[in-house]
């Protein structure tokens, strides 16, 4: 622990010319920070605090006249909530200081924009080698707390060793210290340097080469490497070029980042033996291409939905006559593991730039985030480097909501999923979407050009040391030597300006091709684009760097956030520079897009790598793996009494993936933009999340988006096939009770899995390897019987940890997302119930379909048994499923229905239970009259968790033109809602079943998340 505690000058570097700004709140003032901090620590540690106050330091390094520091200090201060003073400001009485820093080289996004502000202030520049660095100061009242307690708080709740340098000081040694003027700094490396690496001993050699640059290759693919370069056909133009028969350090880092798990997908391409009880074993060629790509082509053939897939940075579909969408859903998984905020913050700034880097560029209308967490409530011992699920959950929304606030992007869609697996690496899933006109300057808008001659333009932040080997470190399990250089802090700021200087830059026909830096950095986006072309000749040299000593392989590589790679042809490049230079965003000219077929980097005059392309991209060995699949038997659930069903209904909706998230997510802005309809909050006080959520594309437009989710781990332990199948029903089936068009549905699929590959260290891989063949086609038959395409996604395949010697795997977790159209928007619908006497409708047939249900979980908790055995797990029938959306999309275009409500988690009866608590009203049913089938009790009928199902309410003016819309679909009238604040439910034995206070139901379900 120490270690984290440096000295004022450990690390730091003395600067002559240093103004010392410190800003805190006015003790007559409540300081929310330090109230936050005392609430902390003692429901996280149990350690008591009398008090905390929090100052901020600005540290500018810059030569300032007379009076322009005192300018600069009254202008950040707000005299009516603070104080400020240059050095030190009197922070009243307390017993010990924290003082938490950024290390060397990790984004300071506050002090970024202090120093912009600063130069506002004072309307000069203050010169290229000016800087503002930020510390965060709590001032802690705690008599009882020792040195190793206050350490133990600032570790544990307000600083990361991973990016913060922490100093802990009694109010003696603080004072005695006098104020700190030191400043960061990185380390040099005496001038840059290119290494050949010597690919030529033994297997272990190689393993070995792989292991410590945390290259997560596999020997074969060393070998590959190792036997392109000795037998190079252009071996002699490496010679010219002062290049040897071995890679050079840029060349396997810059293969090592391109066919990395995380951007080559080799798992997905694998070529994989199958094989389950009863078949015969089947040899599949790419999983991907076999079931999702082929899918989507099926479905292409019969829809003009489709524009551009599978190829680009996010899936385009049409629109109407002027607009395309554009969606992209990404993960952050590893990064945000080892720092939680900015992991999370760089994972939407990063998934931003998707959307934005297709075709010639998107604007961005909206995000939507996800997390697969462990319990905030975890008690159990967490295993050394790892961080407390509550800590992740913290640092994960605080990041994202940062990234997207900051960036004047609505958030439409959110949601959590805790389970205790996610302790060891959480998911952190990230989407954006855009919109783009079909042309832009006459040519099509999604269309890519690149020629020879072409400008290789790198626009945005600039290059450092973060983010190196992030995609390498992310294609593998977490372990103590995953590096601390693959986080990075995204700066939504410098992102926005980009951004919109780019927009402008693209109407303006400036540049043909965009792409962003995101894994592999320039590495990935220039290889990639230079495919367009057939080569690229890149001079690393000219990038803008962070901090001088990055090697010429650290700037190839690094993922370092806010930066897009152009194409811009020659005859606009001046055009191009001198717009950047207007808007205040730097733009660099790297070198040109070639036809020679070879990955060219330079360094000034000497060459560091020489690639040919094609072995960039298509070198890497195919994998060849083994899948066997064992069904496991499947027993008869034991379900809970007749009697104590209401009790179950209080206890369900208490659950952690039930309950209310309400407070995280009112956090995030909704608003901004001014387009949303259906809010993700709705009901009478708008406080229960909506089905899906509806957004005009511009102010004014009656056509609108709708987008929705599925998401249901548990299932995966069940059957990984239903459970793919069940979480695309859910999201289509959102979209439709919302009032999205059945046939607009375009999908994007996320996998994470824990590694499938079988090994010493994953014994069971071809068990978990199965299971992600049976999720593929799940995934394939059930959207290709919806007529929903897939349109892009991701997968994440080394969801592992074995920090402090203990493994910890997630479970296979399938996110679908979708995004529909919607007609118009005002005939959009909601869940909660809206009048008393509206007839309450289930529309859908309920089987007997507990398995892997939240009901189950809840009985095997409560009983101390495991569960998941049980019970058979819900099917999907496309056909008449895809009947019933059509007939009720129907009924809601001619507005006869209320509400209506996809049940899920829980079943009818939560179902019943969110459309009771969104109106505050009540409602009787009689279960006698669901529409069911072979369901043997009334446990089963208001819990199964059935696909394709909705509860709708109607005006009883509308229903006799209602039931004839739902002719040929399986429905009922099973009750009524009413005015009584009750949930009413008479069995299948016509005695009363359920008997609950909707109040009361409302106050248990939003009090678990309340204070966390």
């Amino acid at each position: 622990m120490e270690d984290h505690f440096p000295s004022k000058t450990s690390g730091w570097e003395s600067q002559t010319v240093i103004t010392r700004i410190e800003i805190g709140m006015l003790n007559s003032v409540i300081d929310p920070m330090g109230n936050d901090l005392c609430e902390s620590a003692e429901k996280v540690f149990g350690l008591p605090l009398e008090g905390a106050r929090t100052a901020t330091v600005f540290k500018i390094k810059a030569d300032l006249a007379s009076g322009e520091a005192e300018r600069i200090r009254d202008e950040l201060v707000d005299p009516v909530t603070q104080d400020a003073a240059l050095d030190r400001r009197d922070p009243g009485p307390f017993d010990w200081a924290v003082t938490v820093g950024f290390k060397p080289g990790v984004t300071d996004n506050v002090g970024r924009t202090a120093l912009v502000a600063a130069e506002d202030i004072l309307g000069r520049s203050l010169g290229a080698d000016a800087d503002v660095f930020t510390e965060r100061v709590f001032f802690l009242t705690a008599k009882g707390l020792g040195k190793e307690d206050v350490k133990k708080v600032a570790l544990g709740i307000v600083a990361n060793p991973l990016i913060h340098t922490v100093r802990v000081e009694s109010r003696q040694e603080w004072e005695s210290a006098g104020p700190d003027f030191s400043l960061p700094v990185m380390e040099r490396s005496g001038g840059a340097k290119v290494a050949v690496v010597d690919l030529a001993g033994s297997d272990s050699d190689l393993e070995r080469i792989s292991r410590e640059g945390i290259l997560s290759l596999s020997v074969e693919e060393m070998r590959a490497i190792r036997d392109h370069f000795k037998g190079a056909s252009y071996l002699e133009e490496r010679r010219q070029l002062g290049l040897e028969a071995s890679p050079t350090d840029a060349e396997l880092e810059a293969l090592a980042q391109t066919w990395s798990e995380h951007c080559k997908h080799k798992i997905f391409n694998a070529v994989i033996r199958y094989s389950e009880p009863g078949r015969p074993e089947e040899t599949i060629r790419s999983i991907f291409k076999t079931y999702i790509k082929a899918a989507t082509e099926e479905i292409g053939k019969r829809s003009d939905l489709l524009v551009s897939v599978f190829h680009d940075n996010a899936g385009v579909v049409r629109f109407n006559e002027r607009w395309n969408v554009v969606y992209k859903v990404e993960t952050h998984n590893s990064p945000s593991a080892l720092d939680p905020y900015g992991g999370a913050i760089t994972g939407i700034v990063g998934v931003n730039r998707d959307p934005f880097g297709t075709g010639r560029g998107a604007a961005l209308l909206a995000n939507v985030w996800g997390y697969c967490l462990g319990s905030p409530f975890f008690e159990k011992p967490i295993p050394e480097g790892l961080l407390h699920p509550r800590r992740i959950r913290d640092g994960v929304h605080h990041g994202v909501i940062d990234g997207g606030n900051q960036s004047g992007i609505p958030y439409a869609r959110g949601f959590e999923w805790f389970d205790e697996r996610y302790v060891g690496k959480p998911l952190v899933y990230c989407g954006t979407l855009g919109l783009m006109p079909h042309e832009v300057c006459g040519e099509p808008a999604h269309v890519k050009k690149v020629k020879p001659g072409d400008r290789i333009v790198m626009a945005g932040g600039r290059v450092g040391k973060d983010g190196i080997h992030g995609a390498t470190f992310s294609s593998e399990e977490l372990r103590a030597e995953s590096p601390s250089q693959a986080v990075q802090i995204g700066d939504a700021f410098t992102q926005k300006k980009m951004t919109d200087f780019l927009l402008e830059a693209r109407d303006l026909g400036l540049y043909t091709s965009i792409t962003d830096n995101g894994a592999g950095g320039l590495s990935s986006s220039v290889g990639e684009m230079g495919c367009l072309s057939g080569g690229c000749d890149m001079d690393l040299k000219r990038a803008p760097l962070k901090y001088a000593g990055l090697q010429p392989w650290e700037i190839l590589l690094s993922e370092a956030q806010e930066r897009m790679t152009m194409a811009v042809p020659p005859d606009r490049i001046d055009a191009f520079l001198e717009l950047a230079a207007a808007r205040d965003v730097e733009a660099v000219d790297l070198g040109e897009f070639t036809d020679t077929g070879r990955f060219h980097v330079r360094y000034g005059d000497r060459t560091v790598a020489y690639i040919d392309m094609e072995f960039l991209h298509e070198g890497c060995p195919l994998m060849e793996l083994e899948a066997e699949w064992n069904p496991p038997a499947r027993e008869k659930p034991l379900l809970g009494k007749s009697g104590r069903l209401g009790a179950d209904l209080k206890d369900l909706i208490r659950r952690l993936n039930v309950c209310s998230r309400e407070k995280k997510s009112r956090q995030y802005d909704h608003e901004v933009k001014a387009l949303s309809v259906v809010k993700p909050f709705v009901g009478r006080k708008r406080d229960i999340p909506s089905d899906a959520t509806v957004m005009m594309v511009e102010p004014g437009s009656r056509e609108g988006v709708v987008l929705a989710e599925g998401i249901n781990p548990r299932l995966s332990d069940v059957d990984t096939y239903a459970m793919a199948a069940s979480v695309v029903d859910l999201a289509m089936r959102r979209i439709v009770a919302a009032g999205g068009e059945p046939g607009s549905v375009a999908g994007l699929d996320n996998f994470c899995w824990p590694d499938p590959v079988q090994s010493e260290k994953t014994p069971d891989g071809k068990h978990k390897l199965a299971q992600l063949v049976r999720a593929c086609r799940g995934l394939s038959d059930t959207t290709r019987a919806f007529g929903v395409p897939c349109i892009s996604g991701k997968d994440s395949m080394k969801n592992d940890s074995v920090r402090g010697g203990v493994k910890i795997s997630i479970p296979p977790t399938l996110l679908f997302s979708a995004v529909g159209k919607i007609i118009d928007v005002s005939c959009a619908v909601t869940p909660e119930f809206k009048r008393p006497g509206d007839l309450v409708y289930v529309l859908g047939v309920t089987r007997n379909e507990l398995g892997g249900s939240e009901y189950l979980a809840m009985i095997g908790a409560r009983d101390g048994r495991e569960t998941i055995r049980e019970g058979k797990p819900p099917r999907v029938e496309p056909r008449s499923a895809l009947l019933l959306y059509c007939a009720l999309n129907g009924a809601i275009r001619e507005r006869l229905v209320r509400s209506v409500h996809t049940p899920a988690l829980g079943g009818l009866a939560v179902g019943f239970a969110l459309g009771g608590m969104g109106g505050e009203l009540g409602v009787e049913v009689d279960l006698g009259r669901v529409p069911r089938e072979k369901v043997d009790g009334d446990a089963a009928l208001l819990f199964s968790e059935t696909n394709s199902r909705f509860i709708v309410t109607v005006a009883p003016d509308r229903q006799e033109r209602f039931e004839e819309m739902m002719g040929g679909t399986a429905f009922a009238a099973v009750g009524e809602v009413v005015a009584g604040c009750r949930i009413q439910a008479t069995g299948l034995e016509g005695d009363r079943v359920l008997d609950c206070d909707v109040l009361e139901l409302k106050r248990a379900w939003k009090k678990v998340l309340e204070e966390v």
